[in-house]
């Protein structure tokens, strides 16, 4: 059932994402005005020209996602003491890096940042790196396979990092890397993920029975300046395809049990001593 879980997913977000519509749009009037639909063909080419203008002046993905990256407050106040911190892969592109022989980081870098600052701050807690590949088609390139060498280029030098490779999607993350260290009652562990990703985060661990304590960073919303007229196509385009993504994986999540939640918050986990060790 995961791997049928991964696949659909894939396939699914393929035509639900907002470029692909866009595209359905215009393909479709184009072939309505090819056969002589004339009406139609004008109103699905309406749509698609209304859709690219709103996307390209408004900001609606800072709009969709900013609820997301308020789940959670940035720069959270930390415990004394921590025993583990866990970072989310989705910095590192394993593929290309297999392809030009060099680590290529992408736009989620602050997790690498954030996760080196935690580990020297803390330099007692367990530090675990989680990350497969989210692939259909390159499932041999694991982007955990690549973060050592990404650490030592900036100066890191591995003493004890645990690498899970083999998760795929944000509830494999929380499942393996659950078997592979067995956090105990009682301990503190710092999650650190993308800001409008914590949500599902939090709720995949807390699935696991595994509270963290979020620590977010990579944020996409500009606060405090949402209400904005701007033309930027493309960046309003991607911002907007990650924030449907992200509420339409926290809806599949939840009607697939692999959040108890739709929109998990800082009250989805029970307290830590209540934490299960089975």
């Amino acid at each position: 059932m995961d791997t049928v879980f991964f696949i659909a997913s894939k396939l699914v977000w393929a035509v639900l994402s907002p470029a692909s519509l866009i595209l359905v749009l215009v393909v479709g009037g184009w072939f309505c005005l090819l056969v002589g639909w004339q009406k139609r063909g004008r109103g699905l080419v309406s749509v698609a020209a209304l859709l690219l203008v709103l996307i390209g002046f408004l900001p609606l993905g800072e709009w969709l996602i900013a609820r997301l990256e308020n789940r959670f407050p940035a720069n959270p106040a930390l415990p004394e003491t921590v025993d583990g911190i866990i970072v989310l892969g989705g910095a590192i592109d394993a593929h290309r890096t297999a392809l030009w022989e060099q680590p290529q980081v992408g736009g989620a870098a602050e997790r690498i940042m954030a996760f080196l600052d935690l580990g020297a701050r803390y330099p007692a807690a367990r530090r675990l790196y989680t990350g497969g590949s989210a692939s259909l088609v390159n499932q041999q390139y694991k982007e955990a396979d690549i973060a050592d060498q990404v650490f030592y280029q900036l100066g890191h030098v591995n003493h004890g990092v645990i690498f899970e490779n083999q998760s795929r999607n944000t509830e494999e993350n929380a499942r393996f890397s659950r078997e592979l260290v067995s956090p105990q009652p009682g301990e503190n562990w710092l999650l650190i993920t993308s800001a409008f990703h914590m949500p599902r985060s939090v709720g995949a661990f807390c699935a696991q029975q595994w509270p963290v304590l979020p620590y977010p960073v990579d944020h996409l919303s500009t606060r405090g300046e949402l209400w904005r007229v701007e033309f930027k196509v493309q960046e309003h385009l991607n911002t907007l395809d990650t924030a449907i993504r992200e509420w339409v994986g926290l809806i599949a999540y939840r009607l697939t049990g692999r959040t108890t939640d739709l929109l998990p918050g800082p009250d989805t986990c029970p307290p830590q001593d209540e934490l299960s060790a089975g």
